[in-house]
Parts: structure tokens; sequence; C-alpha cells
């Protein structure tokens, strides 16, 4: 077990696991990088970066100029871009974002920096079969349409009129 207080981040556990890749403070990367992984970034990022189905994580040290898209994002340092993270974002305390957000959950700490605009947005449920059926009362109208639509019961074919 961890002695490590909840709430803190350890870099060495962020860049040392199995799963997950790192770019050390004394590298410079210029382009786009896809990952297939988890990915420590505490150096200097000019681009794109995604890992769409994994965490990003910007250490205290990294630099990132560029649009980000990944499962997770936590910032300890400084991203100067576009973030959509699908599940969550996470700005720590000494870190500073400047640019848009798009996601699902976000927490800002207290002293973090951060300015641009944040858009929540709903994770997509697994199936769209699983949304409870829709009532057969009345179909409802928005008023730019026109009045609403009523329907008359006759010896045939109901009759519609507007």
């Amino acid at each position: 077990m961890s002695s490590m207080p909840v709430g803190k981040f350890d870099p060495q556990s962020a860049a040392g696991s199995a799963n997950s890749a790192s770019i050390g403070k004394a590298v410079k990367v210029v382009g786009q990088i896809y990952s297939r992984e988890d990915l420590y970034v505490d150096g200097e990022v000019e681009g794109t970066v995604e890992a769409l189905e994994h965490k990003l994580t910007i250490g205290p040290n990294g630099v990132v100029r560029a649009g980000i898209k990944a499962r997770e994002v936590v910032a300890l340092g400084t991203i100067q871009g576009n973030v959509e993270a699908h599940e969550k974002i996470e700005i720590r305390k000494d870190a500073k974002l400047v640019g848009d957000i798009r996601t699902a959950r976000i927490i800002i700490e207290d002293g973090a920096y951060f300015k641009g605009s944040i858009d929540i947005v709903k994770p997509e449920p697994a199936k769209a079969a699983a949304k409870p059926p829709q009532s057969a009362g009345p179909a409802a109208v928005p008023a730019s349409q026109g009045p609403p639509i009523m329907a008359h019961a006759s010896a045939g074919a109901p009759e519609i009129k507007r």
C-alpha cells in the first residue's frame, strides 16, 4: 500500500508504470503525438497530442502548446491550446491552462490558472436502445413551426388540420 496522501501526485508512479510512456523535462517534441498508452509529459510539446483511450498527464515542468484529445487529462504544468477530455480534466493548483475545454467532468483546484471556455458534455450512453420509450401522447410542435397539429377522428383515416 502506498504511503502517499490522497490528492497528491507522484510523478514517478505516473511515468514509471508498465503501461505508460513519458517525455522527460529535457525533451522537446514538435509535431503530432498519437499514444495508445497513458502518457506523461514533463518536457515541451508543440503540435497535437492524442491519447483517445488513455490518460495524459502534463507534469510540473511540462509545457504543451498543442491541441489535446484524450480520455482523461491531468495538468500540473502549462497547457496552451484546446483540450478535449472525454471523461475528465483536472487542473491542479500550480497548473496553467489557456484554451477551451470540452469534457464530461472537470476539477479546477484552488490556485490553478484557467482562461478559456468550458463545454460540459454528457457522456454518450453505450446503447441507444437503453433510452426509455417515448410516450404515445400528442406530439409537441415548437411555436416556430406554426400552430399545433390537431387530429379529428372520423369514420376512416384521421383528418389532420393545422
